[in-house]
This record gives C-alpha cells, structure tokens and sequence, in this order.
C-alpha cells in the first residue's frame, strides 16, 4: 500500500506516527519508493534505488518498533548522498573512474543512522567529487531543481554538490538525506531549494567511509524539510570514531531540545564585508528582514567586521584543489574502478584519469598540482593557508566580544538555469556561488541556512546563521527563529 501524502510528513511527525502504529515503517517506505519511481526521470536526484535493501530495513524497523525496542530514527526512510560508502551499494562519487565501486564497508555516518533505525532508499546524484555549485558535473547528468519560476518551465538547478539531496527533500523523495560540504555543498543546495542544511563544525561528524575532495574542509550534515528534522538527523549523524583522528571527542547534545528555545538576550552579528558589490537588491532585502526577525524575537543586533572575508574565496580555491590533487591521486586504474588498458603502467593511469575524471575535476586537480609543485607551493599554498588562519582569527575576535551567531545571506542569487553558466569559459562566475559560505569551511565553524522567502520570480531564497565551534543548539534555536518567521514553501508540483 502507498499513500503519496505520508511522504509529506516531516521526519518528526513521522516517526510520532510510527510510534503510535498509525502508519508502518512499510508503509512509509512503499510511498516513498513509489514517489521515487514517478519522479526521478524528470529530477534525476537518485543515480542508485535500492528497493529490496529498504523494504528489508522497513520491516525490521516494523519488528523493532513492535518489540517497542524503536531507535531515534526508526523506520524513516533516507536518501544518502553518493559520497557515503554504503556496503555492497553504488559507490562512485557521480564519477566515471568509480564505474561499479560497490565497497565491503559502511561510512561510520551512514552506519550510525542504520543503527538508530533509518532505512535506505539509495543514492543521491551530486558534482562529480562534490566539485561543483550546481550538480551539472555528475557522470550522470544533472539535477534538476523541483523548484521552476513563476510562468516559466525553464529547467533549473538545485544548487550543489549535494544537489541531489536537496533536490529529493524537496520534492518529497525521501524524508532527509545525507550531504556533505566543503565550500558550502550543503547550505548552496539547500538555499536554492527552500530545504534545510547544516554543515557542523569540522570534526563533529566522522569523515570514515566519505570519499574525500578537500579533506581538511570536508564536513557531512544533513538536509531536511525543515529546522527540526536537521536537528533530528544531526544527533545519529555525528560522533567520534577512532578511524577519524579528526573526530572530535566530546557528547552529542539533544540538538532537538534547542529548538523553540527563547533567543532574547542573544547576541547576534551582521558583518559588513557581507555586503558585496553588485548584490541584489532582494538578497539585501531579505537580510534586513531576517535582521528585523531576530530583533523583533529579542535577540540583540550589532555591526560586527570580518576583514578578511575577501580573501576567502581565492584562498579556498587554492587550498581545496591542492588537497584534492593529493586525494585524487589515488584513482589509477589498477586495484578498483574504471581502467583503460595504455602500452605500460604509466599509459594505463594516463588514459584511466583522461576517461575516467570530468572537465571540472580534471581542472581542479591541474590547479592543485600546480599549486603544490616545487617553486609555488610558498607563493599559493603556504600563503593560502596563512589566509586562512586570519579568516579563522577574524571570527575568534567576533566570538569573544560576546557575539554568539553571525547572520548572512546564505547565496549571492536564487537558482539559475541549467547550462547557464558556462564552466569552461568562465568557472570564476560559478565559483562566485560559494561567496558566502567558504568563510565557514575555511574556519572550520557550523552553519545553517534557513528558507526564508522568495524573489520576484517565486524562487526560494535562504539565510545563514554561522556559530561559535560545537554550538549547533544556538544556531537550531536561532534558525528556528527565522524559520517561524517566514514561514514554509514548498515547489508546485510539475514533476
């Protein structure tokens, strides 16, 4: 049995539902496998479906709850980026190199959902390697955004790399999803699909069994309906795992317990380097609303500067390539994989790496490699990083006069058209998308973006709430804030 309006239930109306035997975990699942099998050839947002996996797990979570032996996540049915090693399931990272990489092990992210409860639905198309801003370098084509303007069918896209993810809670394919983000992966795609993402501070979740683009940057987190399913899904998500040194070991607070929690007296901060040249006027706008939302909630407003915040962007796209050269060296052809047979060893890594990486991924390992080669490793990488640490220190100083959010737009725009900007002739515009959330990478710091209205065309456009290290509940609390305020939206349906 399938019913198409359980799989608009938030995860925490669902699982009440589960609990109170309303509804199966089955159920729940058949209706989303369903919605997936009507929808997925107009969205593409799934490259992998896995129908027999999550009947299994459904069941099991049916037997559990029965027992009244019920995780925190049990029986909601999740759709995992393709980033995630999930064993014996389509790993490729939308890469060609990756063909038919089917791992023997499970993400410690992806494992600690499975024993909360969570039933997998299969894997979320995204950038290829995470390396991009609007899901358009996936082997497997692009995502399309279930979101269209007002009287136009122009297809558009969801944002990226974890344009899948947003793109399937969007559109009601699944109840939440894993996403990962190095430059903004996760706030982007959220912002342009009116979904909820969170990246949490660097080392709250475990990086195990995630293959890796900028490992110093990387952070997974998920995206959901809305400021209370992320909280849900960000306590099973995060942990510390002696596999990932990086992992921090300190408890998981009740991030849910955050939400609805008073913000009077709060301390939040609108740093003026935000306000870039040439930023419409409805993103300035809808920053002033937000302001105007947290003073009116009792939250106190002050002008912070964050001088640095010009530098971000050029330092993340010489560290991030520089780290995904040394990471991406590892795909050669010879132990998994695509290979394409060469004359000799050095024939066949060339001619794998040639087929096997996209456009964008090649680029980017070319610039890495560049940047890291005797003679300019000093004058780039070593200066980036010496960037970074003053971007970091900026936000230290904000932190310690008693600021306890910072509050921005979370996109310079709403989504824009697929093909409409040209990678090849001009990949600086598209990295412009990442103008607001590289800070948050760079220091390492959480942040959240939060629907919160839409352009004159009807698109979604999102605010981001960036917090002191490991202090998610504020920004819980604070996003909510915004989240009551502006309400919910949700595409019209065309798929």
């Amino acid at each position: 049995m399938t019913d198409s309006s359980l799989t608009q239930l938030t995860i925490a109306q669902a699982r009440e539902k589960l609990a109170a035997r309303d509804i199966s975990a089955l159920e729940l699942t058949e209706s989303y496998l369903a919605a997936i099998e009507a929808a997925n050839g107009a969205l593409n947002a799934y490259v992998a479906v896995t129908p027999d996996k999550a009947r299994e797990m459904a069941k099991a979570s049916d037997a559990r709850i029965a027992k009244g032996e019920a995780g925190a996540l049990e029986g909601i049915p999740l759709g995992i980026k393709d980033l995630f090693a999930t064993e014996g399931v389509h790993t490729q990272a939308a890469s060609h190199i990756l063909d038919h990489f089917e791992p023997r092990y499970e993400s410690t992210v992806t494992a600690n959902l499975w024993a909360d409860g969570a039933v997998m639905l299969g894997k979320l198309n995204m950038d290829e390697f995470a390396m991009g801003s609007s899901n358009e370098t996936s082997y497997y084509g692009p995502v399309v955004n279930p979101w269209r303007a007002e009287g136009d069918n122009k297809a558009l896209v969801p944002g990226g790399s974890s344009g899948g993810s947003a793109a399937a809670v969007a559109a009601w394919l699944c109840a939440g999803a894993t996403a990962t983000d190095t430059g903004g992966s996760i706030r982007q795609p959220a912002a342009f699909t009116a979904t909820v993402g969170i990246k949490p501070t660097y080392g709250r979740c475990s990086r195990w069994g995630i293959v890796a683009f900028a490992s110093s940057l990387d952070q997974a987190g998920p995206i959901a309906r809305d400021v209370r399913d992320a909280a849900i899904l960000l306590k099973s998500m995060a942990s510390v795992d002696p596999r990932d040194t990086t992992s921090v070991d300190r408890p998981v607070p009740d991030y849910e317990a955050a939400v609805g929690q008073s913000v009077k007296g709060l301390k939040i901060g609108i740093p003026k380097e935000y306000r870039i040249d040439g930023m419409p006027e409805e993103i300035e706008a809808l920053w002033r609303k937000g302001i105007e939302w947290m003073r009116d909630a009792g939250a106190e407003i002050v002008d912070i500067s964050l001088p640095h915040t010009k530098y971000a962007l050029p330092a993340y796209y010489i560290v991030a390539p520089a780290e995904a050269s040394s990471n991406l060296a590892r795909y050669d052809g010879v132990r998994y994989g695509l290979r394409v047979p060469g004359s000799d060893v050095s024939d066949m890594y060339e001619k794998t790496r040639a087929a096997g990486f996209g456009r964008e991924v090649k680029r980017r390992v070319m610039i890495g490699t560049y940047v890291l080669s005797a003679g300019y490793y000093d004058a780039y990488y070593l200066r980036a990083q010496k960037v970074r640490t003053l971007i970091k220190r900026d936000f230290e100083e904000a932190f310690a006069a008693g600021v306890e959010a910072i509050l921005t737009p979370a996109t310079p725009s709403a989504a824009f058209g697929i093909a409409e900007q040209d990678m090849d002739a001009d990949p600086v515009k598209m990295y412009l998308n990442d103008i607001f959330t590289v800070t948050v990478n760079m220091a390492g710091l959480p942040g959240i973006a939060v629907p919160a209205g839409l352009d004159g065309k009807g698109l979604p456009l999102g605010l981001q709430l960036i917090g002191r290290p490991f202090d998610e509940e504020t920004l819980f609390r604070t996003g909510y804030v915004l989240e009551q305020a502006a309400g919910k939206f949700a595409p019209k349906r065309w798929w």
